[in-house]
């Protein structure tokens, strides 16, 4: 039997434990904050919060604060989720992956160039 994974997702306030269920989101050329329901993933300029402090939020004078309509409720965990995370941990664990030599695939133009690296072992002269 597979179990569902419980996103481990906390509010961001400082000493709130709470689970998230929204998320805050700033426009800054609108002078505006957005909270809505909870991102499908933690993003870096976004903030999770709990029901309290995502109904509780104020904005700044000169602000406007835009909130979702309907309730705010802990997203149910889905199985798609624990198959996705089982599939990409077994996929980069493979001992037959190919591995890519370092720039082959930035110097033949395609793909994307990661910013980490492989550097070969230096030789002693």
């Amino acid at each position: 039997m597979v179990r569902p994974v419980r996103s481990g997702r906390r509010c961001l306030r400082t000493g709130c434990t709470n689970a998230a269920v929204a998320t805050l989101t700033f426009v800054y050329a609108d002078s505006t904050a957005v909270v809505g329901p909870l991102a499908t993933c933690s993003e870096p300029h976004s903030y999770d919060l709990c029901e309290q402090h995502a109904l509780r939020l104020t904005a700044p004078r000169g602000w406007d604060v835009v909130r979702h309509d309907g309730e705010f409720a802990e997203p149910e965990p889905s199985v798609d989720d624990l198959t996705a995370l089982a599939e990409a941990v077994r996929e980069a664990g493979r001992a037959d992956r190919p591995v890519d030599p370092v720039g082959t695939v930035a110097a033949a133009g395609g793909g994307r160039r990661s910013h980490l690296r492989v550097l070969p072992d230096p030789v002693d002269d």
